[in-house]
């Protein structure tokens, strides 16, 4: 009794079964004449064996091997096949990226950031508050020009980059991503401009819709319901647009930028070919001084 009181208490509550997480065999608290009763033919479980339990791999496989049967494991490592640290974050880029060429892609992001900021604060405070409010105003302003620099980066970056034949290289889904991502832009700005609550969108909306019913579709896309519109201009369609641009993104980390036509080697492949370029040549004055 002494020693069933001093390991489970005076009760029936077994305090010391909350202590073990991972029990690989029988608690040593247990009496010594439990042996003559009923014979313990040991642990259920050797040490090694828990461990293959809990970790879910044996003791003599790799970690890299047991996480490659798993669909977390292919994922990842499929994730660092197509994007290593060194193209997801590189830290230099060839030298032609310093070209004005290589400047307009990035402008059209940073517009699509201010549409975003300045579409969200407007849908918060309502279709009515640029009308009465002087900030509202400013931010519907903003709106609007953030959407008109985006459309002029993206068309010059389109024309641009179809010029330079921006699909070699195995690059056409990267083409093909962008030119999708200025299609569906051209949508989200057909909605927008529906959303004006004024005479403009009045019109805008019904000769559209007259437009759409020739075309067979009116009836899924009602450009007459003011609420329907603002599901397609606030939700659909931005996240549609973001997840293009996004894989767009990607996907020019992943094949690296568009080299213009007339450089026929990278910078690696000149340094190679090369390997004197990669120095500077000593000046007059310093081979003087060590003579």
């Amino acid at each position: 009794m002494a020693s069933r009181r001093r390991w489970h208490g005076r009760g029936r509550n077994i305090f010391w079964l909350g202590w073990l997480h991972h029990p690989v065999g029988k608690p040593d608290c247990d009496r010594s004449d439990d042996h003559s009763v009923h014979p313990c033919p040991g642990p259920s479980f050797s040490r090694r064996e828990a461990a293959e339990v809990t970790t879910g791999r044996t003791a003599h496989e790799p970690a890299e091997e047991a996480d490659a049967r798993t669909w977390t494991g292919k994922a990842r490592r499929w994730l660092l096949g197509k994007l290593p640290p060194d193209k997801l974050l590189p830290v230099d880029q060839p030298s032609y990226v310093m070209s004005w060429a290589y400047v307009f892609g990035m402008g059209a992001i940073a517009s699509l950031l201010w549409i975003i900021i300045s579409g969200v604060v407007l849908g918060l405070n309502g279709p009515q508050w640029y009308h009465v409010s002087s900030w509202g105003s400013f931010v519907n302003s903003t709106h609007l020009w953030s959407v008109e620099l985006f459309f002029m980066f993206m068309v010059v970056h389109l024309w641009l980059k179809f010029w330079m034949a921006a699909w070699r290289g195995g690059r056409v889904l990267t083409w093909i991503t962008g030119m999708l991502s200025f299609v569906v832009s051209i949508v989200a700005a057909f909605t927008g401009y529906l959303l004006q609550t004024n005479f403009d969108s009045q019109w805008i909306a019904f000769e559209a819709k007259d437009a759409l019913n020739a075309v067979g579709v009116g009836a899924w896309f009602n450009v007459a319901n003011l609420g329907q519109i603002f599901v397609w201009h606030i939700t659909l369609l931005p996240l549609a647009v973001g997840a293009i641009v996004v894989l767009h993104v990607l996907l020019v980390r992943v094949h690296g930028v568009t080299p213009p036509l007339e450089a026929a080697d990278s910078d690696a492949q000149l340094l190679h070919n090369h390997p004197e370029q990669a120095e500077p040549p000593e000046s007059t004055s310093a081979k003087d001084a060590v003579r």
